[in-house]
């Protein structure tokens, strides 16, 4: 029984979506009906159960949004086709919850806009990832583009590289967005030597460096807002 129409029909997820509504159905029960089927060895919902544990990390649905599709293809069962699948539905998501926090203009009036923008798709992240978001006079978002990912310095990120994104996309002023996957938000000496470099080439051509925040758990820290900038 590896396929959802060869499970009993009182526990097919797609009968129980019908007559409960899809509100009822357990993560693991809306993970089969994407997956459709398991294993030889593995039916569908014990499958969609390992998935929601990868790693034994024990993280559900969050943990399996962090995963990658190469990550996702270590699993028994899951090839190419399922892994770009998951991934699809976890890239939805973030596109749904940044929808749903500015509606169709993005707009940072103030460093929590920019934290609540960032905040779904950057706390999960498993290493750390430095955004540069490019705004107009209104303070809203033309772009934005990853410059690096890994371990946040001034040998990784080039300074250079930010200022000729922002002349290209004619932005008024910019701001650098990053995550501490230890989920504390406290920069460190590096985060601080950076936000200075960028600063004053910012200063040097014009375009104003108008916040660094970093992301945490559920959390953030704003440059502007302690006084840093």
């Amino acid at each position: 029984m590896n396929r959802l129409k060869e499970m009993p029909a009182g526990g097919r997820p797609y009968e129980k979506a019908e007559t409960a509504g899809f509100a009822a159905l357990t993560d693991a029960e809306l993970l089969a009906i994407l997956l459709r089927s398991g294993t030889k060895d593995m039916d569908v919902l014990t499958l969609a159960d390992r998935l929601l544990d990868m790693g034994g990390r024990n993280e559900g649905l969050a943990g399996l949004m962090r995963c990658t599709t190469e990550e996702l293809r270590e699993i028994g069962g899951i090839g190419r086709v399922k892994a770009i699948q998951i991934s699809a539905v976890g890239e939805l998501v973030k596109r749904l919850w940044r929808r749903g926090v500015t509606g169709d203009t993005v707009t940072f009036r103030t460093p929590a806009d920019c934290a609540r923008y960032y905040m779904q798709e950057m706390r999960l992240l498993e290493q750390e990832e430095v955004r540069a978001a490019y705004l107009d006079t209104r303070l809203r978002l033309i772009s934005d583009t990853l410059l690096t990912r890994g371990t946040v310095n001034s040998s990784l990120m080039s300074v250079r590289e930010i200022m000729i994104g922002a002349l290209k996309r004619r932005a008024v002023s910019m701001l650098l967005v990053h995550n501490h996957p230890s989920g504390d938000p406290a920069p460190s000496g590096q985060d601080i030597e950076v936000t200075e470099q960028v600063k004053r080439a910012g200063e040097l051509v014009g375009i104003p460096l108008y916040d660094h925040i970093i992301i945490g758990d559920n959390t953030y820290y704003s440059f502007r807002e302690w006084g840093s900038l």
